[in-house]
């Protein structure tokens, strides 16, 4: 309400942080925090591989390097891109519950940024020194340390972060005491950071795997023990994974969790929703099955038998990544303020005197006959938009037809009886925040979405009115007045 509303009705708002948010995840885990200790583990095979008068098996570290060049490249590039995107899209989207959770976790956003910084500068020293190392016995341990120094700080991001992530889906205490500490130490934390930790690593071994088929040949003397080496690494991780995503849905709130049939998907998809339990089940145990495999015969393993297990653990990552994001719906934090980006406990003000009253970025405060359909824009932007759009995905002309029956008019008084009540049936919905008259603002414009096809804009295209009552001269009129 504080911010003028950026929209993309034809994609939704929620989808491109999502998309963004996911290809983040894959890299930061399988390619950060997982790929670069098995790398540094794989460097220091090289040396115990190696002959009495060689520093490193040269072949061997010649593969693994070229393994993490493509590490390097793509998360410095794409990885890059992506984090510095969710920054920018959250900021565009969901100004407001960014802007609480600067101001709850600043010290420890800014702590995350300088270990992300020098996270970056050391991957390139990492990578860069490379050959270097290999000139001498002492050079090259002492890059192979390094290389489990900057594994550290690669988990280090990943651990901040996840306090961040787990206080969004259950402040915990600090909605009591308002402390940093008490938001550091919220109940989702270590349940989330016991699971993301060993699944990266096992991702980061399914990457491996890929890669080392790529860049080996079948009768290479590095394929064999390489696979064998990967292939233990994931069975040593697997079970940690299981068995930390099993304590991580113990600890998930009940309110949370009875989200989790539509998480996936849709209304339509909870009715398929034990299905994804199988999904997850041939996606682990695909992993597991493959490892065995290359331990009996690593010489009959093929590339498409890589790539498919390889395929189901980012599915499964992506698909625990879309749960995450959904199940604390109808809060983007929770318990302190709604996914339309509104507070708790400023409700029973707006509901009362209107959300338009206090909204800094619209023209009207009072609703007529003439401004009524602008109105209900304004109330549509800032009630609805954040996860709906007028004719895109997640369409709130197409929900409403979808109840009501399509090809014909929607009715306007059941919308006005629905609305207000809608929380209770679709949990994952907050209740409407506005009063009376807005409703029917509201009713009215889905009516003539319908029936014009017309789609919203953000204010990136249609720009943004200040509120009369919010204005600097106001301000100064008051003040003049006392």
């Amino acid at each position: 309400m504080d911010f003028p509303l950026f929209h993309l009705d034809w994609l939704n708002d929620r989808f491109l942080i999502a998309m963004i948010a996911i290809i983040h995840v894959f890299i930061n885990h399988g390619l950060a925090v997982g790929f670069i200790p098995y790398i540094t583990l794989l460097e220091q095979q090289g040396v115990v591989k190696s002959g009495r008068n060689e520093v490193t098996d040269l072949a061997w570290d010649a593969t693994v390097h070229r393994m993490m060049m493509v590490g390097f490249v793509v998360t410095t590039t794409l990885g890059a891109m992506t984090g510095v995107g969710i920054w920018f899209s959250a900021a565009l989207i969901s100004p407001n519950s960014i802007g609480s959770l600067i101001r709850v976790f600043y010290w420890g956003w800014f702590t995350e940024w300088i270990v992300f910084v020098s996270e970056v500068v050391f991957i390139m020293i990492y990578f860069l020194t490379w050959k270097n190392s290999n000139k001498s016995l002492k050079a090259k341990q002492r890059h192979i340390r390094f290389g489990w120094f900057l594994s550290g700080f690669s988990w280090l991001t990943m651990a901040i972060i996840v306090a961040i992530l787990g206080f969004m889906m259950d402040p915990g205490n600090w909605l009591t005491h308002h402390s940093f500490f008490n938001a550091l130490t919220n109940p989702i934390y270590l349940p989330q950071l016991l699971f993301r930790t060993p699944t990266a690593m096992v991702i980061g071994g399914a990457f491996g795997l890929l890669l080392i088929m790529l860049f080996t040949k079948k009768d290479s003397l590095v394929r064999r023990p390489a696979l064998k080496t990967t292939a233990i690494w994931i069975l040593v991780w697997l079970p940690f994974s299981i068995l930390a995503s099993i304590y991580y849905y113990n600890v998930i709130p009940e309110a949370m969790t009875a989200n989790m049939s539509t998480a996936v998907g849709t209304m339509d998809f909870a009715k398929y929703y034990n299905l994804l339990k199988y999904i997850i089940l041939i996606a682990t145990s695909s992993l597991a099955f493959l490892a065995v495999f290359i331990l009996w015969k690593p010489k009959r393993v093929n590339f498409v038998m890589v790539l498919i297990p390889f395929i189901l653990s980012l599915g499964f990552l992506g698909i625990f990544e879309r749960v995450r994001e959904f199940i604390r719906k109808p809060y983007v934090i929770g318990d302190y303020m709604y996914s339309n980006l509104i507070r708790e406990e400023d409700y029973p003000l707006l509901q009362k005197e209107g959300i338009l009253k206090h909204a800094t970025y619209t023209g009207i405060t009072e609703i007529t006959d003439e401004n009524r359909l602008e109105a209900g824009r304004d109330v549509f932007m800032i009630a609805c938009s954040r996860c709906h759009t007028s004719q895109g995905i997640n369409s709130i002309v197409y929900v409403f037809e979808k109840m009501y029956g399509f090809d014909k008019p929607l009715d306007i008084n059941s919308m006005k009886a629905y609305i207000p009540n809608m929380h209770n049936g679709r949990t994952y919905m907050p209740p409407y925040p506005g009063n009376a008259e807005e409703l029917d603002a509201l009713a009215h414009y889905i009516f003539y979405l319908q029936l014009s096809g017309t789609s919203v804009q953000g204010a990136q295209s249609a720009g943004a009115k200040l509120n009369p009552e919010h204005s600097v001269e106001h301000f100064i009129e008051l003040k003049t007045q006392e």
